[in-house]
């Protein structure tokens, strides 16, 4: 059976977007800067940007932790607020949205299948991927849902070296007590990257 990573990015304070997130301030005020490991850079969503720009540890950890994906889940919100990235899936193998809303699936071609509930999304995800890994993309719920379901294998957490006050943190209601594992770490000046084990 393929192995579930989930994977993330952070503040230094645990919030994985700024505030106002959503289809009109995409990772909310100021939570670009989340990703400028991913750019290569400081980005803004009016500016051209993709990840032709990541470069030394981040691009290391990146295609390290991507090396084997066969497909990924992430949630509607994350799906929205990133604008359905153009209405093509940028990522390796199908993309699940878990969504309530599935009547507006797009056409398969783009590389988006819509599915309602944890469970029946992971299920699909996982006969998608084949012999390959299913990735927990985001947002915070859904990897919040998949730690609680105990079935994440690993969780790649990087750090962005800013402190954003406010907008949705990666634990917030989370109870549960896990312990992890230090499988490997990777350090740029646009993040710390920790891929963990989840015991």
């Amino acid at each position: 059976m393929s192995k579930v990573i989930a994977g993330i990015t952070t503040s230094v304070d645990g919030y994985v977007t700024g505030p106002d997130d959503g289809p009109e301030h995409g990772l909310g005020i100021g939570g670009e800067r989340l990703h400028y490991w991913v750019m290569g850079g400081p980005w803004t969503y009016a500016s051209h940007h993709d990840t032709d720009g990541m470069s030394g540890a981040d691009r290391e950890f990146f295609e390290a932790l991507t090396a084997n994906l066969g497909a990924g889940i992430v949630g509607r919100g994350m799906y929205d607020a990133a604008g359905a990235w153009g209405g093509t899936n940028p990522f390796p193998g199908p993309l699940v949205v878990l969504t309530h809303r599935t009547a507006d699936q797009p056409d398969p071609a783009a590389g988006f299948v819509f599915v309602d509930g944890f469970d029946a999304a992971l299920a699909r995800a996982r006969e998608l991927a084949g012999d390959g890994d299913v990735s927990l993309g985001g947002g915070a719920d859904l990897i919040r849902q998949g730690l609680a379901a105990g079935v994440v294998a690993e969780l790649a957490i990087s750090t962005a070296p800013v402190v954003l006050g406010a907008g949705k943190r990666l634990f917030e209601g989370f109870d549960r007590d896990l312990d992890l594992e230090v499988l490997g770490t990777w350090s740029s000046p646009y993040a710390t990257h920790v891929r963990y084990a989840v015991r």
